[in-house]
């Protein structure tokens, strides 16, 4: 089979998509492989914004000059092995010590979430000064280890995920303004505008939200009109910032122009509601939902990167990456020891060399009481070993939500 990646003004009938590249929740399609059946599906696609796709062309029409999906890989590789010569910030106290403090956190705002779209569908006002506490204390755990909580939030139960994700999104964004060294004031209203982004989303139907399958044109349009909905959920609560209501209207704007709703192009998008969007695809990306299979942390971040080309800021997408790592928090790798390891923390300065929990021995087929390696160390010193690959843990029979916690 061979894969090749081309643009998508390059298809012609006979075509055969092997992947539509771009998350499962932004294209109007049911499948994402499929065989091009003329000019009114490639108008499809490009109507919705795709700019490139993946096709096979054992099973259809071929373009002789594009890259295969094996050099697109290595070529992003190259590029992330330079990105992460960038020093990032040293955390102030141990995973272990923060685990047990960052789970609580973690139940709180999740907590906080499921009452405000409960209000929202009862009429009742929001009160923002029960958020800003739990953001509050969402960003004192970032500052004492930002490994802690950004691994738990990678656990999601498939449903409630809807609060799951936007108790990650407001975590994801305080880790990323903080790496950027934004003022607290600014890191804690990027938080809030996290935590409230998909406020909106009370008002869908839960048979639409909720719906366990491809959505049809008319559910998607109304999925689409959740960032305006919630503007106008929050505009008139007493308090709420200027930049809370930004991320909450742009999160889903694309610099190319083809996002929603108001199809702003990069300089008509803030800087915010710019990251906010990296950060809200890649939770999305990375999440379990009941029919869909999320990606890894490592692979969504290498999503993003490629799609930085088109629809996101480059500039932010490798300061998001700069922050959560090459291998983010909650990564399961595979050492030159032939163990399996969870990446729980990134290294200060050494992206390609985080602090792994190592589990499991795959030449004996057993668990192995676990050991935490530090792989910028060398033999004796607590590391002598380096990441090979990334790994898939259904590949293994693993349950990461297990790992992660214990």
């Amino acid at each position: 089979m061979t894969i090749k990646k081309i643009t998508s003004d390059q298809l012609r009938q006979g075509m055969f998509i092997s992947d539509l590249n771009c998350g499962w929740n932004e294209h109007p399609f049911i499948r994402s492989k499929f065989k091009v059946t003329g000019d009114e599906t490639v108008a499809k696609i490009l109507n919705a914004g795709i700019k490139e796709v993946y096709i096979d062309t054992e099973k259809g029409l071929d373009v002789h000059d594009a890259p295969t999906q094996s050099e697109v890989k290595r070529d992003i590789e190259r590029d992330l092995r330079k990105i992460a010569e960038t020093p990032v910030p040293e955390p102030r106290s141990a995973y272990e010590e923060e685990l047990e403090r960052a789970g609580k956190v973690k139940g709180e705002a999740t907590a906080l979430v499921k009452s405000i779209m409960s209000d929202v569908r009862l009429g009742r006002a929001i009160e923002i000064d029960r958020v800003q506490p739990v953001v509050q204390n969402i960003t004192e755990s970032i500052l004492r280890n930002p490994g802690a909580l950004l691994g738990l939030v990678h656990i999601k139960d498939k449903d409630d995920y809807t609060f799951l994700h936007s108790v990650s999104v407001c975590t994801l964004m305080v880790a990323f303004c903080r790496s950027r060294g934004m003022k607290g004031e600014i890191v804690r209203e990027a938080g809030m505008g996290g935590l409230l982004h998909d406020t909106g989303k009370a008002k869908v139907p839960d048979e639409v939200l909720n719906k366990p399958g491809r959505l049809t044109d008319e559910e998607f349009a109304i999925i689409r009109k959740h960032p305006r909905d919630g503007y106008d959920i929050l505009k008139d609560i007493p308090k709420i910032s200027d930049i809370v209501l930004d991320i909450t209207l742009h999160h889903h704007e694309r610099c190319d122009g083809t996002g929603y709703p108001d199809n702003l192009k990069q300089h008509q998008i803030t800087m915010l509601a710019q990251m906010a969007a990296v950060v809200d695809v890649y939770d999305a990306i990375t999440a379990d939902r009941c029919y869909h299979k999320g990606m890894t942390p490592a692979e969504g971040v290498r999503k993003l990167f490629e799609w930085s080309k088109h629809h996101f800021n480059a500039e932010h997408v490798q300061n998001f990456m700069r922050c959560v790592g090459i291998y983010p928090v909650g990564t399961l790798v595979m050492l030159e020891s032939e163990r399996l390891a969870l990446v729980i923390e990134p290294h200060p300065t050494n992206m390609l060399a985080p602090k792994v929990k190592a589990f499991f021995n795959t030449r004996s087929g057993t668990r192995m009481t676990p050991e935490i390696i530090d792989l910028s160390k060398g033999f004796g010193a607590g590391g002598g070993d380096r990441i090979l690959s990334y790994e898939q843990p259904a590949k293994w029979g693993l349950d990461l939500a297990l790992e992660l916690g214990s």
